[in-house]
């Protein structure tokens, strides 16, 4: 699905005796997209990761997932908030341009399994990442 600030698809399970295998699409890197941060994490149940936005960075996200789980984003300061409900054995891609406040809660009961990369590094001494609460914790 597509709407003007943020894109989220779902991708093909090619995987087969041992396990899911879930290629990324070639359209998501279809314009010049430099990886220079890369990051793996989990979220519990119950939790979310997210409720920010980047000021210049882009993002594209990948959820692997079990279970329900739901993306919320909003298309700018001021805009309202959006969601997508997600369930069952499941890949996502998502891709994120900056000033989308966006977040993953997993409602589900097992761990999500995420993967973020990002075009420009992380600073610690100028953190591009800014709160803005999109989700309905």
């Amino acid at each position: 699905m597509s709407d003007a600030t943020l894109v989220f698809r779902g991708i093909e399970n090619s995987g087969d005796a041992r396990g899911g295998s879930f290629p990324i699409p070639p359209q998501v890197f279809a314009e010049a997209f430099p990886v220079r941060d890369a990051h793996l994490s989990t979220l519990r149940p119950g939790h979310t990761r997210g409720d920010h936005y980047h000021v210049v960075r882009h993002e594209i996200l990948a959820v692997m997932a079990t279970g329900a789980w739901s993306l919320h984003w909003d298309a700018g300061p001021g805009t309202p908030t959006r969601h997508e409900h997600f369930d069952g054995t499941m890949a996502v891609v998502v891709e994120v341009p900056p000033l989308v406040a966006h977040a993953i809660r997993n409602d589900g009961g097992e761990d999500l399994q995420l993967m973020g990369i990002s075009d420009l590094p992380y600073d610690p001494d100028h953190p591009d990442t800014l709160p803005r609460q999109v989700s309905d914790r």
